[in-house]
């Protein structure tokens, strides 16, 4: 039958900044439809979703994702083989759930489907170990597939027979006709012919029970391929999940954005500090050259006074400037979580009007 859909929903789609590893980047304008797709010939489980023409989620389900609920709206997982972060965002709660409980299920299915195969691939791979022959010891043996993991990495294509085992019995037919005369010396040459014959049929034998075995160690050697990706994949989601949990690093991404505008309204105040330092200097300059010789001194008194009150009063300033700066900062932290609720619930208000526009 092929891959066909068996679950589908509505969702804004992200995907993390490739650069930054810490921002959102929205792939969809709108909310798209989000499906499950299962390949019956594979056994595979997939997420797809297109926007148009383009495919923005193409991520095959394996056993070691995660699916991570990081509010009451949004969901995220990892897929090393895209080499980045989905995000979905619903219109509400339970829809988020759904998707949740579907994909722990697909990805148990999944789990399952890759054991069976695994199961069949060693059942598959046992009768032709136990069908080598004991007394002859072919150019490559189960035990190199048993041995260290270079073994099992590279394995060889079996060599041919030796040159000598083809050569020796044109040799040997040859010493048997300049030996014709003797009765004796040809029934032996008669007999290490016929020898020399069956360990050549022996040779091969194994040759071609070597020859046989190569296609079940290649597909050993791919089950062990298989087995590494999987764990460069669980390292590579350990590496984005290590120090931080999922909740923290969204929290973190909004935070960035709200230091980012206090930092620019920071670098604002420093300037204007600047200027009322250059300002102050400028003062202290004019007014020491236009005193006279005999005022310098008081007027130099009066100045550090000055300079010391103006001080003290830029310093409560600059206190002042930074508990401004923490209450902005926490009331822009409050004014982003209301802008992200009424966004979903415009979201979900325009998909409704779509929806009346369309069944009128």
């Amino acid at each position: 039958m092929g891959e066909q859909p068996i679950f589908s929903t509505r969702a804004h789609v992200f995907q993390i900044d490739p650069n930054t590893k810490k921002n959102w980047v929205p792939t969809s304008k709108h909310a798209v439809t989000v499906s499950y797709f299962f390949d019956s010939t594979r056994n595979v489980y997939r997420i797809i979703s297109l926007d148009g023409s383009k495919a923005i989620i193409n991520s095959t389900i394996t056993p070691n994702m995660t699916f991570t609920k990081t509010s009451q709206k949004f969901g995220q997982w990892a897929d090393s083989r895209a080499n980045t972060v989905y995000g979905l965002g619903f219109s509400s709660e339970s829809l988020l759930v759904k998707f949740a409980e579907k994909f722990a299920e697909f990805k148990e299915a999944a789990r399952v489907a890759k054991e069976k195969s695994q199961e069949k691939m060693e059942l598959s791979s046992t009768p032709s170990q136990e069908s080598a022959p004991g007394d002859l010891l072919s150019p490559l043996t189960p035990e190199s597939i048993n041995g260290t993991d270079e073994d099992r990495v590279t394995p060889e294509p079996p060599p041919p027979p030796p040159a000598e085992a083809r050569a020796e019995p044109s040799q040997n037919a040859l010493l048997f006709t300049h030996s014709s005369s003797s009765t004796s010396i040809n029934k032996h040459w008669e007999a290490e012919l016929e020898a020399l014959k069956g360990n050549n049929a022996k040779l091969t034998a194994a040759l071609l029970e070597s020859t046989a075995n190569v296609k079940q160690w290649k597909q050993q050697l791919a089950a062990y391929q298989d087995e590494a990706e999987r764990l460069h994949k669980r390292v590579t989601e350990l590496e984005c999940v290590s120090g931080q949990t999922t909740v923290i690093k969204s929290q973190k991404t909004e935070l960035n954005r709200t230091i980012e505008e206090l930092e620019l309204d920071l670098r604002a105040k420093e300037e204007e500090l600047e200027q009322l330092k250059e300002e102050v200097q400028s003062a202290h300059e004019f007014q020491s050259h236009r005193d006279s010789l005999t005022q310098k001194l008081q007027d130099t008194e009066t100045r550090n006074q000055t300079l010391e009150a103006q001080l003290s009063d830029l310093e409560q300033r600059l206190e002042g400037s930074q508990l401004e700066r923490e209450a902005f900062r926490t009331s822009l932290r409050s004014l982003l979580e209301l802008l992200d609720t009424k966004i979903f619930e415009l979201t979900e208000l325009r998909d409704t009007l779509a929806k009346l526009i369309e069944g009128s």
